[in-house]
């Protein structure tokens, strides 16, 4: 089969590798769609190992496919089965095994190729909002990096839970786009980055808020502090603008505020099963009314991977970037 290959000094390949057989408890999956995330762009430098049980050159975050083939202990799924989920890594491939419960169906309506880039960016977006910050139907919601794979999938779904959206970004192009996804307010961050700005900005567009989701990271966090609401909940999700920041604790104190942090590929495969799972159940009938939808910006075969990275580096895509096996 044919594989896309990091060697860990910023340089992507394709090479020829032999098909995976399944263990007992494993599926083998014809890939379909393998979206491409920022950690591929880490892998790809040799800044984010793969854990232990997974190939250790091959990336790939999240696919979608038809099974293939079964193992001896798999009675809940079959060849020819239509599947999506999050694994932790291996996914950039013609080919890939991983564990049965890791796989969940994909939902009616639902494109098997762009559905490949689905599950990382959904499942992240899901579990920070529902599955951590308990989002109520009607509340606030603050995305930044709106126009991200997350980033558009959260706006999705808030909105599907009836919440009133704002979003930043770098580019008024993004946030228009966001706008048919359903943002209600779009702020534009300027360069340099100033929190005290960009947080009156927020504040003057929607109010207090009471779910952020930052997909941002650094000096960000002091944003989040400031346009918090009472009891608001922050999920930190991302560091494309730097892992430190400054936190305002008398902030955290009198709002009661509070913080989380979140990344799915540490999780094990238990986790990582809820998760996917959780969230395909919640939002099937979404996806089939098409009130959710997978948000590409470009299909790329697997034969132009490089490329592929290339964009997704760029920082000038909206949606997600799909490798096609």
């Amino acid at each position: 089969m044919r594989a896309v290959i990091a060697t860990g000094d910023d340089r992507i390949t394709i090479e020829d590798r032999p098909v995976p057989e399944p263990d007992p408890d494993e599926v083998r999956i014809a890939v379909r769609g393998a979206g491409l995330n920022r950690a591929d762009l880490l892998q790809r430098a040799g800044l984010y190992p793969a854990p232990p049980g997974v190939p250790g050159d091959i990336p790939g975050l999240e696919f979608s496919g038809i099974v293939d083939a079964i193992g001896a202990s798999v009675a809940d799924l079959a060849p020819g089965d239509a599947v999506w989920g999050v694994v932790g890594g291996g996914a950039q491939a013609e080919y890939l095994v991983t564990r049965a419960d890791q796989c969940a169906p994909v939902p009616d309506g639902v494109d098997l190729v762009a559905a490949g880039g689905v599950p990382e960016a959904f499942v992240t977006a899901h579990d920070a909002m529902f599955g951590q910050a308990e989002l109520a139907p009607g509340e606030r919601v603050l995305v930044h990096a709106a126009g991200s794979g997350v980033g558009t999938a959260a706006i999705q779904l808030a909105r599907a839970n009836d919440c009133e959206i704002v979003g930043t970004a770098r580019t008024a192009d993004k946030l228009e786009r966001a706008g048919a996804l359903g943002l209600d307010h779009a702020v534009v961050v300027d360069s340099p980055f100033d929190a005290r700005t960009v947080a009156r900005q927020i504040t003057d567009a929607a109010g207090p808020i009471d779910v952020v989701l930052d997909l941002v990271g650094g000096e960000y966090l002091s944003t989040d502090t400031a346009v918090a609401a009472h009891r608001g909940r922050i999920v930190l999700i991302g560091t494309m603008a730097g892992a430190q920041a400054t936190l305002s604790i008398l902030s955290v104190m009198s709002k009661r505020l509070r913080i989380y942090g979140t990344v799915l590929r540490p999780r094990t495969l238990d986790e990582k099963a809820v998760a996917t799972h959780a969230f395909t159940t919640d939002t099937a009938a979404w996806f089939a009314d098409d009130t959710v939808r997978p948000v590409v910006e470009r299909l790329v075969p697997l034969a132009d991977a490089s490329d592929a990275y290339t964009l997704l580096a760029s920082d000038a895509t909206f949606g997600k970037v799909i490798l096609t096996p």
